[in-house]
């Protein structure tokens, strides 16, 4: 099932099922209301912590229900948001061996040029390899989880920042919690996958990365998390390890890449992070960039009204534009 939470009238956020093929959109909690008053639909995050026998329940609702006119939408006329819109948590990941080694290039030609040394940036290369840490353990950090966006919302880019930048990712929900989970039966505690966009203030994360504790105001901004357009269930991705990812930028392709790169899987991630720590559902798990899933990595950064979308086959579209914004009025 493609679940996506949504709004029809503005301040009501609903759940429902999306039929892509039909472009129609199943109202599970004005449905629950008539067939099954008890079902935990209220919000995406209920339906998560409802688990398998909440599934099942939406299954029969949806075999009773669709089609019938109190309860469909045609996806045009609903405001599709965030899947989750406030996570339980977010950890965002670097997995994809392309990205691990473009990554800091970018990263040193941006210092080069705050130094006003063009020719040191010019001549900065990817690694060869991938640094032995990235392949003895997943590397990850978190981020805000109260700044996270919808498919077709407009980022306001931060007022602090001049190099705009996204980064093309996909990931998971856990639907399950739990502690010291194995990872051969981690892949039980996954309720489906999104795409996720981690935009970037490039010049501020350069900065405040010297200080060895990661990245901060570099992705943690209002807007800054983006995703969507729906969740599609565990049962119903395929092999979650060979999907193909593309990221276009006003229609141009800028990357593609392939989710069997990754160093380490969803399931190896997972019982990572559950090692001596409890995890709980409503989670969300980022995959990392892809090999050249963003501008860092190709030198080359995103104008004003750019819109950019991310394709992840067997789920969707996310679809987000930047806008710079207007200087404070006290500047």
């Amino acid at each position: 099932m493609k679940l996506a939470s949504f709004q029809a009238a503005p301040g009501l956020v609903h759940t429902g099922i999306v039929d892509v093929e039909r472009s129609s959109l199943f109202d599970l909690t004005k449905a629950a209301v008539t067939l099954d008053p008890t079902a935990r639909v209220q919000s995406m995050q209920a339906l998560i912590e409802a688990g398998e026998p909440g599934l099942n329940r939406i299954r029969q609702m949806l075999a009773s229900g669709k089609g019938d006119p109190r309860w469909t939408y045609d996806l045009a006329d609903v405001t599709l948001l965030a899947p989750v819109p406030v996570p339980t948590q977010i950890r965002d990941f670097s997995s994809f061996p392309g990205h691990i080694k473009g990554a800091p290039a970018g990263m040193a030609r941006i210092a080069a040029r705050m130094n006003g040394d063009e020719a040191a940036a010019r001549a900065a290369k990817p690694l060869d390899e991938i640094p032995p840490v990235y392949q003895a353990q997943p590397i990850y950090y978190l981020t805000n989880r109260f700044s996270v966006v919808g498919p077709d919302v407009t980022v306001p880019w931060p007022r602090y920042s001049k190099l705009m930048d996204f980064e093309a990712e996909f990931g998971v929900f856990l639907g399950v919690g739990g502690k010291d989970i194995r990872a051969k039966d981690a892949r039980n505690h996954i309720f489906g996958y999104t795409i996720y966009n981690d935009f970037s203030a490039r010049d501020k994360q350069c900065v405040e990365m010297r200080g060895m504790l990661g990245p901060t105001k570099g992705k943690s901004f209002d807007f800054g998390n983006a995703m969507g357009p729906w969740i599609v269930t565990s049962d119903e991705i395929g092999d979650p390890h060979d999907l193909t990812i593309e990221v276009r930028v006003n229609g141009e392709t800028w990357a593609s890449d392939n989710s069997g790169q990754m160093v380490f899987s969803f399931e190896e991630m997972i019982a990572y992070v559950s090692d001596e720590e409890t995890l709980f559902p409503g989670e969300f798990f980022g995959s990392g960039t892809i090999g050249r899933g963003c501008g860092l990595e190709q030198d080359r950064y995103l104008k004003d009204g750019d819109v950019v979308e991310i394709e992840v086959q067997n789920i969707g579209v996310l679809r987000n534009r930047v806008a710079v914004q207007a200087a404070k009025p006290s500047e």
